[in-house]
Parts: structure tokens; C-alpha cells; sequence
């Protein structure tokens, strides 16, 4: 058994010789790194370039279409005519040359407005765009701090059990002298051992824990895995808030709220695009040419002709009947726009039923954490009278032994309470729509 306690030993000072070199990733830097390197966001934000080349004045159909062409050929022909007076005339590998260029312009002067209300569903598009990268930084950020405050916790805990591991080492020095001048059985000498055996099992084993969640955070990072760090364990909450201020804050600015205005913003422009299609489409086309041809051939009436010139037109263009279609895809955005609605309806629904949810969340564990802070208090003082007394041999090994497993029980309890408390606090305001403005 004392093999057994000098190699735990040892690997404690490998590990606490490992931590103190490691240094301090405050959120600000969590936060930072998150925004910088996290791949989901990366994606978020290049969709969000995408709608927005979408919505520029390069994709409306605003433009008009220039078009270049050019072509040359080149005729060779054997041929034979009878003149007016009876003379034939042949003609063996007459070649004829003929090039021709133009330039071509159209623009449509009125489409119905389908390409005025495409321009504007564009623009809501990458507005709801920019909602969504908001959408998934939020997420991000919360999944972000419920893993750093689990690193936090962990680090507390393992603080917590390297004092009651030094305390049972105490216990155990202390059951030694005191078997060696007969002044107990070794049997103290024995629990004690046992003690600060489990103590140690139970510390390497959240020195585990909060490696493997180092980790996680590494990975939401999007940096090295293996990178060494300590959280911040101090935790601050937003002062003074209030469920109806919350429940307004959510109706404004909630972003599943936004994103859902959007699309029915969007599917009201979809209406409008498929009642264009009942309108005339009128159109300007013009064109600059150049032709030029050559013919060697004696039978020919001109050798050579050269022509350039310009010319314009006006189209208009009505589909009077195209066999439903039109009517069918007007049909259809109307009930699109329907379901959004409903859509619309039911998140609001969630929303609402979110944020009470959040908030009674947060008020019970606000008060668990009180409760809790108050029995580590009565625990530390406990403790204290206990230690006090177990000196003095006032009370067994058993009974000091209890009082420590009541204060440690207490340290983990408060501690979880704490950050179970700020993250209930942080769900409570990413509801709300006012994650991204308050300091972490």
C-alpha cells in the first residue's frame, strides 16, 4: 500500500508541476479565438458573402447584355452562266470571302417588375444572411462557454480535492505520531491510508476529466488539441434583470424572430415575382455590323462590298396563355407565403414559451447557488470546529473524516451551482436576443 501511495504521489507532482505552467485563457481571448477560427462560423460567413454578391446591382437583370461576334467564311465554286447574247462563261474555283463583325446590345426596359422585386428579395436574402451568422455565433459562443465553464468547474473541483488530499496527508502523518506513542490503534493508520489513497484516485481522475475537456474547448476552438491552458474561474452575472424587460427584448430582437420576418418578407417579394409573369416584357435591342465580301469571279455583278451600319429596335413580348404555368406558380407563392405565416406563428409560440422557461431557469438557480453558499459556509465552519477538536482528540477519525467529505461535497456543490447558474443566465439572454452585448 505505500508503493501504491508514493506512485500516485509522484504522478500528482508531474501533473500540478504541468499545470502551473500553463497560463490563463480569459473569455475575452476564448471569444476572440471562437470568432476568428471556428470553422461552422467561417462557413456562416462565406454563405453570407454568397447572398450577398446575390443581392448586387451585377445580378438584378438591371444591366443590359452586350455581345460580341465575328465570323468569316470562304467559297470556292465552279460555275458557268449563259450571258443575255448567248455567251457562256465558266468560271473554275471562283473564290468568294466573306467577313462580318457586329456588336449587339439589349436591354429590357420592363419585365412585368419581376426583376425589381428579385433585386429587393435578394437584399432580405443576405440581410437574413447576416441574421444566420449572428444565428450560428450565438450558438457557437453558448456551446463555447458551456464547455469553458465545465474547464472552470473542473479546475475547481481539482483545487478543491488537491486541499483534501493535503488534509488527509496531514491526517495521516498526524494518525502516525500518534500510533508510535501509543496514543491510537493502527487501525487509524490504516483508514487514514485508505483515505488519502482515494483522495488521490479521485483527484487523478479529475485531472482526467479536465484534460479531456481542455480538449473539447481546443476543438470548438479550432486550434491544437494539445495546447495548455487555465479558465478563468471568476463568474460575474448581469445585474437587476427583469422577466418583462427579457420578454420584450425577445419579441425585437430574438433572431430565430428576425429570420422568420425575413422569410415572410421574402415570400411576399415571391407573390409579386409570380404576378410579373401576367405583364408584357418589353425590351430595346441595337447592334453595330461591319460585312465585307469578295467574289473573283467574271460572272459576279460586284467583286467587292463592303457595308457597315447601325441598327435599333423595340420588342415587346406577351405570353397570353402559357398553359397554367403562370397561374399555378402565382397559386403556389401565395401559399408559400401562408405556411410562413404559420411558421412565423409557432416560433413566436417557442419563443415565448423559451424565454419563461430561461427565466424560471435562471431565478431557481440563481437561488440553488445561495443555498448553496450558505452550506458551504456552515460546512467550512464545521469543519473548522472539527479539525479543532480532532487535535485535541475530542472526536474520532471517523467523525473528522465525515466532517471533511461534507466540506468537499459542499466546495463541488457550490461550485456547479455557480456556473450552472451563469449559464442558465447566458441561455436566458441568447433568448432574449442580447447575448452578444453584455461582457462575459
Amino acid at each position: 500500500m505505500r508503493s501504491i501511495f508514493f506512485a500516485l504521489a509522484l504522478i500528482l507532482m508531474v501533473f500540478v508541476h504541468i499545470g502551473n505552467a500553463q497560463e490563463v485563457l480569459s473569455k475575452d481571448e476564448a471569444i476572440a479565438l471562437v470568432l476568428e477560427n471556428n470553422l461552422g462560423i467561417q462557413v456562416a460567413r462565406n454563405t453570407n458573402k454568397i447572398d450577398e454578391n446575390n443581392a448586387s446591382i451585377f445580378n438584378s437583370g438591371y444591366l443590359p447584355s452586350v455581345t460580341a461576334n465575328a465570323a468569316g467564311s470562304i467559297d470556292r465554286q465552279n460555275t458557268e452562266g449563259i450571258l443575255g447574247n448567248g455567251e457562256t462563261r465558266t468560271a473554275d474555283g471562283a473564290e468568294t470571302r466573306r467577313y462580318n463583325a457586329s456588336v449587339n446590345v439589349n436591354y429590357t426596359l420592363f419585365d412585368g417588375l419581376g426583376r425589381y422585386y428579385n433585386y429587393k428579395s435578394f437584399k432580405e436574402r443576405s440581410q437574413q444572411s447576416e441574421l444566420e451568422v449572428r444565428q450560428t455565433i450565438e450558438t457557437t459562443i453558448l456551446q463555447l462557454f458551456s464547455v469553458y465553464y465545465e474547464v472552470a468547474r473542473l479546475t475547481e473541483n481539482t483545487s478543491n480535492l488537491e486541499q483534501a488530499l493535503g488534509i488527509s496527508r496531514d491526517r495521516l502523518k498526524r494518525a502516525k505520531y500518534q500510533f508510535e506513542y501509543g496514543q491510537n490503534t493502527g487501525l487509524d493508520v490504516l483508514n487514514a491510508e485508505v483515505d488519502v489513497n482515494t483522495d488521490s484516485i479521485n483527484l487523478l481522475n479529475s485531472r482526467q476529466q479536465l484534460r479531456n475537456t481542455m480538449r473539447d474547448l481546443n476543438l470548438i476552438l479550432n486550434r491544437e488539441l494539445s495546447s495548455q491552458f487555465k479558465a478563468d474561474t471568476t463568474v460575474s452575472f448581469v445585474p437587476e434583470l427583469q422577466m418583462e424587460s427579457m420578454q420584450n427584448e425577445a419579441n425585437m430582437n430574438n433572431v430565430r424572430l428576425l429570420i422568420a420576418e425575413k422569410d415572410i418578407n421574402i415570400n411576399d417579394y415571391g407573390i409579386k415575382v409570380a404576378r410579373s409573369d401576367f405583364l408584357p416584357t418589353i425590351g430595346l435591342t441595337g447592334s453595330y455590323g461591319w460585312n465585307e465580301s469578295n467574289n473573283n469571279s467574271p460572272l459576279a455583278f460586284v467583286i467587292q462590298n463592303t457595308s457597315t451600319g447601325v441598327s435599333g429596335g423595340v420588342n415587346l413580348t406577351w405570353n397570353l396563355f402559357d398553359g397554367g404555368r403562370s397561374i399555378t406558380g402565382f397559386k403556389n407563392a401565395r401559399i408559400s407565403k401562408e405556411n410562413q405565416e404559420l411558421l412565423q406563428k409557432q416560433i413566436e409560440l417557442e419563443v415565448e414559451r423559451d424565454i419563461q422557461n430561461a427565466w424560471d431557469s435562471y431565478t431557481n438557480a440563481l437561488y440553488v447557488l445561495e443555498v448553496q453558499e450558505k452550506n458551504l459556509q456552515t460546512n467550512q465552519n464545521n469543519f473548522k470546529r472539527t479539525d479543532e477538536r480532532y487535535a485535541m482528540g475530542q472526536v474520532t477519525s471517523i467523525e473528522f473524516r465525515q466532517a471533511q467529505l461534507n466540506l468537499l461535497n459542499a466546495e463541488l456543490a457550490q461550485s456547479q451551482a455557480k456556473y450552472e447558474a451563469k449559464l442558465a443566465e447566458l441561455q436566458m439572454l441568447q433568448v432574449s436576443g442580447q447575448l452578444l452585448n453584455v461582457d462575459f
